[in-house]
């Protein structure tokens, strides 16, 4: 997974009583997030449709490959806002599932080298988008759970 930031080290940091610096996620909240938007991008889960409009999709994609990090606070109005139920039975499962789900992103592209799955806010995006995209929403979380610094 060469082409991710180490991401492993920071979940290595992440404990079930981290506590975020804004928002209301809990430590394994985020973690599940975090899958939700790896199975989106490796053809587990398919979203159909996106939040913004077609027209802004170039504006958006240079935003996604700009340095700018992404907004706190931001609520996507296809997943929309609050808490979800909780999918695994405590924050080391969901790691694991996250781990393997990123193993799945590469067999997913090995497979369907020019897929371009749904991105809920950026719209279709191809695996080098797709790269970027996880690389700046991990950063993102981590900053959230004070495992990085902006």
């Amino acid at each position: 997974m060469k082409d991710f930031l180490d991401f492993a080290e920071y979940l290595d940091k992440l404990l079930s009583d981290s506590k975020p610096l804004w928002g209301e996620m809990t430590a394994q909240h985020m973690v599940e997030h975090l899958i939700l938007a790896v199975q989106s991008s490796n053809g587990k889960k398919v979203f159909d449709k996106c939040m913004n409009s077609e027209e802004r999709y170039p504006i958006l994609k240079r935003f996604l490959l700009s340095e700018r990090p992404l907004p706190k606070g931001f609520v996507n109005t296809i997943i929309g806002e609050g808490l979800k139920p909780l999918k695994h039975k405590d924050l080391n499962e969901a790691k694991e599932k996250l781990i393997m789900e990123l193993s799945n992103f590469y067999n997913y592209y090995e497979d369907e080298p020019s897929a371009k799955p749904m991105n809920v806010t950026f719209g279709p995006l191809e695996k080098g988008e797709w790269i970027t995209f996880h690389n700046k929403h991990f950063t993102h979380h981590f900053t959230q759970f004070g495992l990085m610094r902006e």
